[in-house]
């Protein structure tokens, strides 16, 4: 815990190229992203909703909006983690996602655990 914030929410992601999932000929890139949600932050708090943008090299845009993660809506106390597998289909080889986890704290307080923009890329794609 990092100087005893009362809400601090850490989350890691590592992401996967599906190949048997995809098909570049028809322009479907499919990615699988494992999410690490920790509680760094001195109060035990609920993740209620997530909303993600999902934007292609293109531009196209995707925002996902809805409750919990995985059909869960796990509560962490400090020190505590959760993880799950998603994943996600883009029209081209790479694009980011970033976003937001909704969270209540068990003090009432609302606040948003922030998702750092990471890049979905198949392989061979970027250097």
């Amino acid at each position: 815990m990092s100087d005893n914030k009362p809400y601090e929410i850490e989350v890691k992601v590592d992401t996967l190229f599906l190949p048997s999932e995809s098909d570049p000929d028809e322009n479907r890139y499919v990615f699988a992203y494992t999410i690490t949600i920790e509680n760094q932050g001195t109060v035990p708090a609920k993740l209620l909703t997530r909303h993600w943008i999902i934007t292609d090299a293109n531009g196209k845009v995707q925002e996902v909006k809805g409750d919990g993660v995985v059909g869960e809506q796990p509560h962490l106390r400090p020190g505590e983690g959760f993880q799950y597998t998603s994943g996600t289909m883009l029209e081209t080889p790479v694009g980011t996602m970033e976003g937001s986890y909704q969270m209540l704290a068990d003090d009432g307080e609302n606040f948003d655990a922030e998702i750092t923009a990471f890049t979905l890329a198949a392989p061979r794609v970027l250097h």
